[in-house]
């Protein structure tokens, strides 16, 4: 009776180990359907960042800046303005507000003209 025992809960173990893989997989699969469902949103997203680089960038070239003049008057790297023009990376809100100062407008204005 007690090899039976043993047998029984080893069957058990293993049934609740394989429910565990099961629940695990099926968890996966939602979170990848959902990943592949968000396709549009990510790139919505990413055509925005390349709408604020190109804001960015059409504001400092009407102005006849230079990226190093920008770089220099926010404090930051020229690296860090051509990556924000390039769409590589967003700057921060404090930098955001400070380009919107240097370039003229208002921060609302700069975000108004971004692509929906």
């Amino acid at each position: 009776m007690g090899r039976s025992l043993v047998a029984l809960l080893f069957g058990l173990l293993v049934l609740a180990g394989l429910t565990l893989v099961v629940y695990l997989l099926i968890l996966v699969i939602r979170a990848l359907r959902k990943y592949i469902r968000s396709g549009e949103v990510r790139r919505e997203t990413e055509a925005a960042r390349r709408s604020l680089g190109e804001v960015l960038k059409a504001h400092r070239v009407e102005r006849q800046m230079t990226q190093e003049f920008v770089a220099e008057s926010l404090g930051v790297s020229r690296q860090a303005v051509s990556k924000w023009e390039s769409g590589a990376s967003d700057p921060s809100t404090s930098n955001l507000l400070a380009l919107a100062r240097l370039f003229g407008v208002s921060a609302e204005e700069l975000l108004a003209e971004l692509k929906p």
